[in-house]
């Protein structure tokens, strides 16, 4: 249940203001929020699953304190990166809005290949060297899921309205917290 828990607040946290949240908006403006969600999730799962098979190979592999060192420095990074921001581009956004048979084939596909290489997946790597898989799974694909559903609802409550700099900072802050406590225990 740790990393369950951890996993979900890590990747809710690392969720917000990311170009993926973008996605979803873009997303539900086209189509109704539950083809949405359900494309979002298969691919979040799909992704965290290989995520977590990483993270668990290259946590057997190195002793602890290292991989607490070098998980502490991809959190201070993931915060500058939260800080640098993530914008959607027009192509990603045009991608989003076309018409397609199938929405949830649609976001499912988009949210996969948007996925691969982004903060979230490697955030999922990090956690699962330190905590159980399933859990580690499980939380991030929640957590994920859980960020941009409330992406949807508070964006179309909202509109384009949303205080973009407080999520953001509040998420580069989060990070830096979570690498703190990271690089902490290393040197203990």
């Amino acid at each position: 249940m740790e990393a369950f828990w951890i996993s979900l607040v890590v990747i809710f946290v690392a969720e917000l203001g990311d170009k993926s949240q973008l996605m979803a908006l873009t997303f539900a403006t086209r189509f109704k929020a539950w083809p949405v969600i359900a494309g979002i999730t298969i691919a979040t799962t799909v992704v965290h699953l290989g995520s977590v098979a990483i993270g668990g190979l290259i946590g057997d592999a190195l002793p602890t304190k290292a991989i607490n060192i070098v998980a502490a420095v991809a959190f201070f990074g993931f915060a500058l990166w939260t800080l640098r921001g993530d914008e959607l581009t027009d192509e990603e956004s045009q991608k989003a809005s076309r018409t397609t048979r199938n929405a949830i084939i649609a976001v499912t596909v988009a949210f996969f290949l948007s996925e691969l290489g982004d903060k979230t997946m490697l955030a999922t790597i990090t956690l699962a060297t330190q905590h159980d898989w399933v859990g580690t799974w499980i939380g991030s694909t929640v957590g994920m899921v859980a960020a941009d559903a409330l992406a949807i609802v508070v964006g179309r409550m909202l509109g384009k309205h949303l205080p973009e700099k407080i999520i953001r900072y509040g998420a580069a802050a989060s990070f830096a917290v979570f690498g703190a406590i990271l690089l902490f225990e290393a040197l203990r």
